[in-house]
């Protein structure tokens, strides 16, 4: 169910992708309102769902994950419990960053981020040999050439 926002909402949303760490009375102040009304906005937004969480945005190739890629997995079967049993998989695995089930010719995108392609290859290696996974193909990273997480707005 789509919730309804207004204006006030909408720069709430805004300023809090831009910056995160932003206090709620500097919050009210740029989207016009005071503290208490921006809180619970801020508090309702959450609730809905709207607002997910909050978290740093951390620079994965200054910790030493210097290998990004991405795996591209086909499933021998698509029946939903097969499905769930792999994605429940996936979320066992930490190497695998962001997971999308995609329709096609392709069952699943995985985005992986290891410290060595030694690491990445061991990984693909238990992969394939995962329950249900017919075949994989990956790509590994030259360079990224956009990072846009924030969800546009405009």
């Amino acid at each position: 169910m789509k919730v309804r926002l207004d204006q006030i909402d909408w720069k709430i949303l805004h300023e809090l992708q831009a910056d995160g760490r932003i206090t709620n009375v500097e919050l009210a102040r740029r989207v016009g309102i005071s503290a208490p009304p921006c809180l619970r906005r801020v508090r309702a937004l959450e609730e809905a769902g709207i607002i997910r969480g909050y978290r740093a945005m951390l620079d994965e190739k200054s910790l030493g994950y210097d290998v990004t890629a991405f795996a591209f997995v086909s499933l021998a079967s698509q029946a939903e419990a097969d499905l769930i049993a792999f994605e429940e998989q996936i979320a066992r695995w930490p190497i695998v960053r962001e997971c999308y089930m995609l329709s096609g010719e392709v069952d699943f995108l995985m985005k992986c981020v290891s410290d060595d392609l030694r690491t990445f290859q061991t990984f693909i290696i238990e992969l394939t040999g995962a329950a249900n996974v017919q075949s994989v193909k990956t790509s590994l990273t030259i360079r990224q050439s956009k990072n846009e997480p924030a969800v546009p707005l405009d």
